[in-house]
């Protein structure tokens, strides 16, 4: 089994919950509005990370980073991206299981089509009411499960 850490919504707090919610992580996904380039180097030291950049991410060092990824963790392809409004590609006709998002700061999970679509909530400065949390994807072979990990919010 290959676990997952799923995170998006930073906006430049990385708490130490999340830290700890995503240790143990075989990869890593940061799905945008990441707000500072000291957050990519804290995730890259638990597991190898993708991360898309976000459209809070504008700054000279998120250049770099592409609004869409594609990952292949054992039999499964996760397709990531910011703002799931603006997915421009039909996930199960490209052989995407797994699409992980963030942008609208709440967490989901939910099947459609054969494609598991994931957005892990956000980890960083609480907004509304909305719960703080991120996620986690368990990929066994072809067969994959998510699972929200809602973190206390110090």
């Amino acid at each position: 089994m290959i676990r997952v850490g799923l995170i998006s919504d930073t906006h430049g707090l990385l708490r130490p919950q999340a830290v700890a919610a995503l240790q143990g992580s075989d990869f890593i996904v940061h799905g945008g509005d990441i707000g500072d380039a000291g957050i990519l180097e804290a995730l890259s030291a638990i597991a190898p990370l993708t991360v898309v950049r976000g459209n809070n991410d504008r700054e000279p060092w998120a250049d770099g980073i592409a609004e869409t990824e594609f990952l292949k963790v054992g039999g499964v392809v996760i397709y990531a991206i910011h703002d799931l409004s603006q997915i421009d590609i039909d996930p199960a006709e490209a052989g995407v299981r797994v699409v992980i998002s963030g942008h609208s700061h709440k967490p989901k999970i939910e099947e459609r089509g054969g494609v598991l679509y994931v957005n892990p909530g956000s980890a960083g400065p609480r907004r509304f009411k909305l719960p703080i949390a991120v996620a986690e994807l368990i990929v066994d072979g072809d067969s994959v499960s998510a699972r929200i990990v809602e973190l206390a919010s110090a």
